[in-house]
């Protein structure tokens, strides 16, 4: 059977780590490197790194933090932020990333997860949707959550799935940071049109919400987390722990 993945997210801004609510009210957290290397040694499965306002400020992704903490991390990196183009993809893949997370540029221009597929391989290539309820609908936003495109999000997914996309990080807008426990509803909608591993993304708040995530929704490969992690109020070693017990697969 294939282990569930434990993934701590790193938003990173200004050469820092911050954490907020609903993509809103930033806050500092710790040096990216020294996180990273921190759960490298502690259990996780893989690592994620956003820049989080390359898009919004229309540059590209940061290099430096990058090349340092892939040079510590012995585990799967994935970067995403300001990915605009072929070029970009191999800028962050050739600074020690195993995964490139696409958003705001695969929004502007569709065939560039078929491009970067094609050139890399679908297994480099994940999908980052940032999604929220718009008046009863779910919806794409871009740049790190601050616009709405008007996007209909279970069919965009699944397009970019079909295009090449290995992999989907859903980032569900509506309970980032709340701590109230994953979006099963978004991520039953989407698991219910793709083939590929699904990551559930916003609202951690405990142990039990993973549990809980694992068991409601069995074709979610990995549940990825921030603050809980950051903040030490959940600990990845007791997760792994508490999730081997109710018969989920993990690597301990």
């Amino acid at each position: 059977m294939i282990t569930k993945r434990i993934i701590p997210c790193l938003d990173v801004r200004d050469g820092r780590v911050v954490k907020g609510v609903n993509f809103e009210g930033l806050s500092d957290v710790s040096s990216p490197v020294e996180l990273a290397d921190f759960y490298s040694k502690c259990g996780a499965d893989e690592l994620v790194f956003y820049d989080i306002t390359a898009s919004a400020e229309g540059r590209a992704l940061f290099t430096d933090i990058l090349c340092e903490a892939a040079k510590k991390v012995f585990i799967p990196l994935t970067v995403g932020g300001g990915i605009n183009t072929l070029d970009d993809f191999d800028r962050v893949l050739k600074c020690g990333a195993d995964k490139v997370s696409v958003n705001s540029g695969a929004i502007r221009n569709p065939d560039l997860i078929y491009e970067a597929a094609k050139r890399y391989g679908d297994q480099c290539v994940v999908i980052s949707a940032d999604v929220k309820r718009v008046d009863g609908t779910f919806r794409v936003f871009a740049k790190g959550g601050r616009e709405n495109t008007g996007m209909e999000a279970i069919s965009w997914i699944k397009r970019c799935v079909e295009n090449g996309a290995g992999e989907v990080v859903l980032n569900s807008i509506d309970t980032d940071g709340v701590k109230g426990g994953f979006d099963l509803e978004m991520l039953q909608k989407v698991c219910d049109v793709v083939n590929v591993p699904v990551i559930a993304s916003g609202g951690a708040g405990c142990i039990d919400d993973f549990v809980k995530l694992f068991k409601t929704l069995p074709k979610v490969d990995a549940g990825l987390a921030a603050s809980i992690f950051h903040f030490g109020e959940v600990s990845i070693s007791d997760l792994k722990q508490e999730l081997k017990k109710h018969n989920i697969p993990v690597r301990l």
